[in-house]
């Protein structure tokens, strides 16, 4: 979605509009910066998000010097046409510290998110003797029984053994039934789609 750049209220801010980057699949705020019309075609035409830095008094297309690019997904304007929200897939750490966030905020239950992109990386780029490596050369039939296997044993550590144990058993049954969407092409988001079709 690109953003009609004459249609935004530029003269309340004096040229500057504050643009909130969020990732796009967890939905983590990573950062907040300025754009002005020029910054923003610029976005809009590369696909790369870039700033007005007005520490450089200059445009500034983040990654520039570290190659941690934030590639724009969607755009969105708020209701008073002053502020641009950016959904975006960062590549690396968006903040200059070296974090995920400038906020620092904590990766929780979107950790499930970074673990899916884990094993996406080791689809794309496999190592010999990884775990994931040895599984895939098992084929689909051995991934589901993996996933058949650790239900199993989630379901008994419920019933029979501690919140500790539950916790690890149930870890292992979510990062093999991620496996196993990976392997037959399919993801969280389209999951997550569904579970929200059917609350409609």
């Amino acid at each position: 979605m690109n953003i009609d750049i004459q249609s935004l209220d530029w003269d309340k801010t004096v040229g500057l509009l504050p643009v909130i980057i969020q990732d796009h699949k967890t939905l983590e705020v990573l950062m907040l910066g300025y754009m002005n019309a020029e910054a923003l075609e610029k976005t809009q035409d590369e696909g790369k998000v870039t700033f007005f830095s007005r520490s450089k008094n200059r445009l500034w297309t983040k990654g520039e010097t570290s190659n941690n690019f934030l590639y724009v997904k969607e755009l969105y304007i708020d209701c008073d046409n002053d502020t641009i929200l950016i959904k975006a897939d960062a590549v690396g750490p968006t903040c200059h510290t070296g974090s995920r966030s400038c906020f620092k905020t904590e990766f929780n239950q979107n950790f499930i998110f970074e673990l899916e992109n884990i094993i996406n990386h080791r689809y794309e780029n496999p190592v010999e003797g990884s775990y994931i490596n040895k599984m895939r050369s098992k084929g689909l039939n051995k991934i589901a029984q993996k996933v058949g296997e650790e239900g199993v044993e989630t379901v008994i550590a419920a019933l029979a053994e501690t919140e500790e144990e539950l916790i690890g058993e149930a870890s292992d049954l979510v990062f093999h039934l991620l496996f196993l969407l990976k392997e037959k092409g399919l993801s969280i988001q389209d999951i997550a789609k569904n579970l929200e079709k059917r609350h409609q």
